[in-house]
Order: structure tokens, then C-alpha cells, then sequence
């Protein structure tokens, strides 16, 4: 299967350059990023729920057996499974539950995922974290690598912060200081956000984190 990527291009580079000099000389040195997708929405949420607090290779083998297990991850094949069955791939009970659950709504229609496409970020952001086992940085995550919200600035996300510190010279990063980026990136802080990830993880290798080393 061809891989998707997050969908981004001269628009958007250009408009950020413009607003902020420090990230346009980090967009000349990396050019673009590529980052993919899932862009069922229904997989994106189980695929999320599979990776947390397991590493990213565990995750990778989990995914693949339940391609295999389910052959198409739909909430139909889901239920279909017993709670054995989806435990042996390698979920805990709880992920199982949460997946089901998920699974239930769909089906229930008390969750629509075609809906969702149609309202703001701030919305889908609730009615996502509103899924047991979804949290708000799980919600933006999906929000990016699978709707591919293009306003996505995620505070909760270490690597994030962790990249403005760098591009920023802070030792902390207060929400006050971090909204004001946001404004600033916006309407476009997702294309923002792949660049942060990048100086977070040693693209540029001058650059170091200014936040206090802990005692």
C-alpha cells in the first residue's frame, strides 16, 4: 500500500518564512518533511490507542498482527473478535476495552466519524477526548497524521516544546508564551509543529535545549 503523507507545500512554507525568521532558516536547512498518514479516521483512533506507553517497534508489531488478525480494521470486524482473541495480538485488557468501546459507538452511531470532518478543531478536539482512552494530545495527533487539520499546535506534546525551547533559546515555556507561537504559525502551526519535531530530534545538531538541567 502507497503511503499518504501529511499534505503540505509552498502556500504554507512561504506564509510561515514570512512570519517568523528562525523557523524560515530551519525550513531552508530541512526542506520538506515528510510524515504519514492514516487517513481512515476509525484506524487512526484504534492505531493510537495501541501505541501508548509501548514502544514505537511494539507498536509497529501490534499493528501488524491485527491487520493480519482482522484483515480490514473496521468496527464490525473488531466486535466480531472476542476480548482473548484481540488480547492475544498483544493488548492489554484495558486497550481492548477501549477499542471496543470505540467500536460499540460507531456502530451505535453514537459516534460519527463523518461529522467529525465538519467541525472545528476545537470540536473535534472535545468529542474526540471525550473516547475512553483518548486524551487531548492523542486527539491532536489524530487531528494532524489522520484528518490532517492544517492549525495544530500541541502543548502536550513533549517533543514540541521541547523543539521551541531550541529554536527559541527559553529555558521554560509557559502556556502565555506558547499560545503567542501559535498565533503566530496559525493558520498553519501543523506545518509548523512537523518542523519543531525535526529540531527536537537533532536535525540541526548546533542546536541545544535551554531548559535547566535537573539537579
Amino acid at each position: 500500500m502507497e503511503n499518504t503523507y501529511f499534505e503540505y507545500g509552498k502556500k504554507e512554507i512561504d506564509y510561515l518564512k514570512l512570519k517568523d525568521k528562525k523557523l524560515a532558516e530551519v525550513v531552508d536547512r530541512i526542506g520538506m518533511v515528510k510524515r504519514s498518514l492514516i487517513p481512515d479516521l476509525f484506524s487512526a483512533l484504534i492505531h493510537s490507542i495501541i501505541g501508548q506507553q509501548i514502544s514505537t517497534k511494539a507498536h509497529q508489531t501490534i499493528w501488524e498482527r491485527m491487520q493480519v488478525l482482522l484483515c480490514d480494521v473496521t468496527s464490525n470486524n473488531i466486535l466480531s473478535k472476542t476480548d482473548d482473541e484481540l488480547q492475544s495480538i498483544g493488548l492489554s485488557y484495558r486497550k481492548v476495552e477501549y477499542i471496543k468501546n470505540i467500536a460499540q459507538k460507531v456502530q451505535d452511531k453514537a459516534l460519527d466519524l463523518d461529522k467529525l470532518q465538519t467541525l472545528s478543531d476545537e470540536e473535534v478536539c472535545t468529542e474526540l477526548s471525550n473516547l475512553k482512552g483518548i486524551g487531548k494530545w492523542t486527539a491532536e495527533m489524530i487531528m494532524i497524521f489522520s484528518m490532517q487539520r492544517k492549525n495544530i499546535l500541541s502543548y502536550g506534546d513533549l517533543a514540541i516544546v521541547r523543539g521551541m525551547r531550541m529554536l527559541y533559546h527559553h529555558r521554560e515555556l509557559k502556556p502565555d508564551k506558547f499560545n503567542k507561537y501559535w498565533r503566530r504559525y496559525s493558520p498553519y502551526a501543523s506545518v509548523a509543529s512537523l518542523y519543531l519535531w525535526e529540531i527536537a530530534g537533532g536535525k540541526i545538531p548546533e542546536m541545544k535545549d535551554y531548559a535547566p538541567k535537573k539537579k
